[in-house]
């Protein structure tokens, strides 16, 4: 993996720039839809194309459950098995093992957890995600780490950062397919010291690029940019710093701002499916009744294929409907914005004008707040 950076603003810590995979480039600030079972929810890779996706995000823990890591890779791997040419980055599952098992312990080895689908057992530690992920072959894997709870006290939180960390270096001790880029993950919940002992013992072992988890799990917005902002100043700014799981158009542009690179989240793809859509003017519940027969496209700014060939009140009727075509055209939109907006953030730092561009996009939801 190779990280090239093109420019910097001069007013913020937002940055260009573009990171090489053996599978393609994608250029940063990026946003990764999130294809949790090797498909992003009601569109085909072609269509992520169309929406200016260069990159996605496919899920190790619920891969390992099924079809099972050595399935896909008998197949050939991540890519071919999806239909997907383009970079593909995995997390380690330390998430989803935590959130969606029904029970789990915890030990210095790693995680003894039950399946969220049949109860069955299972445990992963750190080598156990290395070979998942190397089976799955993607461009892009993820340190195993504790996620902890929230809200979690000091004591809990300082003891489970020392444990990602060992587990971090036992990660880094594993081997990887020839290519194959490795994350560490800073972790520390809301204390900012326990963040910079995690982040700078992280450096220390020399990752390919650096996450920061943790965040979007009930703190506020506020809270999540001082930990974002301040993180990141303790990260090396010739690696690329990834923030998971996070979020709205306005903690993109906040973290962007911040020095963020690349991002990931199911919120276009989960509110398309629940009838929200984005907007360049902010959110629209595409069920309301003042819809019926508004003949108009979602945006009228927006290039996407939905805006392009079909009425808010023909989306209303299919969305009422339970048309499954309403889940692919909602999220075709809902993807198209995202991207179309880290296209104009990069549009912006390139003309180093992101001032301009920040108070256009708070204007315009502020304007629609008003009226």
């Amino acid at each position: 993996m190779k990280f090239n950076i093109y420019h910097k603003s001069s007013t913020c810590r937002a940055r260009t720039g573009s990171i090489s995979t053996p599978h393609g480039v994608f250029k940063t600030p990026a946003f990764m839809p999130v294809g949790t079972l090797a498909s992003v929810k009601a569109v085909s890779p072609e269509e992520l194309v169309d929406a200016g996706a260069e990159i996605i995000l496919a899920n190790t823990y619920h891969l390992y459950l099924r079809p099972g890591h050595k399935i896909i890779e008998k197949l050939g791997g991540l890519h071919r098995f999806m239909n997907w040419p383009n970079p593909v980055l995995t997390d380690s599952g330390g998430f989803q093992v935590f959130s969606l098992s029904r029970l789990c312990t915890v030990t210095e080895q790693g995680v003894t957890f039950q399946s969220h689908i049949d109860g069955s057992k299972h445990f992963i530690g750190p080598e156990q995600a290395m070979e998942i992920q190397r089976a799955l072959g993607a461009d892009i894997i993820m340190a195993f780490d504790e996620c902890a709870p929230y809200p979690a006290d000091r004591k809990y939180i300082s003891n489970s950062v020392k444990l990602t960390c060992k587990w971090a270096q036992r990660c880094m001790d594993c081997d990887r397919r020839a290519g194959q880029a490795l994350f560490g993950i800073v972790q520390g919940g809301m204390y900012m010291d326990i963040r910079e002992m995690s982040a700078k013992e992280t450096v220390r072992m020399g990752f390919d690029g650096y996450a920061i988890g943790g965040l979007s799990v009930g703190e506020d917005s506020k809270t999540r940019n001082i930990i974002v902002k301040g993180t990141v100043r303790f990260l090396p700014e010739k690696k690329p710093v990834y923030l998971m799981g996070v979020g709205t158009p306005e903690d993109l542009v906040e973290s962007v701002i911040s020095g963020v690179d690349m991002f990931d989240c199911v919120l276009p793809t989960r509110n398309a499916r629940n009838g929200t859509l984005f907007t360049t003017t902010g959110k629209i519940i595409i069920k309301n009744a003042h819809y019926v027969d508004d003949e108009r496209p979602v945006d009228e700014n927006c290039g996407c294929y939905t805006c392009r060939n079909y009425s808010r009140a023909y989306l209303r009727h299919l969305f009422m409907s339970r048309e499954l075509l309403a889940y692919r055209l909602n999220t075709i939109h809902n993807l198209y914005y995202y991207e179309n907006l880290m296209a104009k953030i990069r549009e912006s730092i390139r003309n180093d004008c992101m001032d301009s561009f920040i108070q256009r996009f708070y204007e315009a939801r502020n304007n629609n707040k008003q009226s």
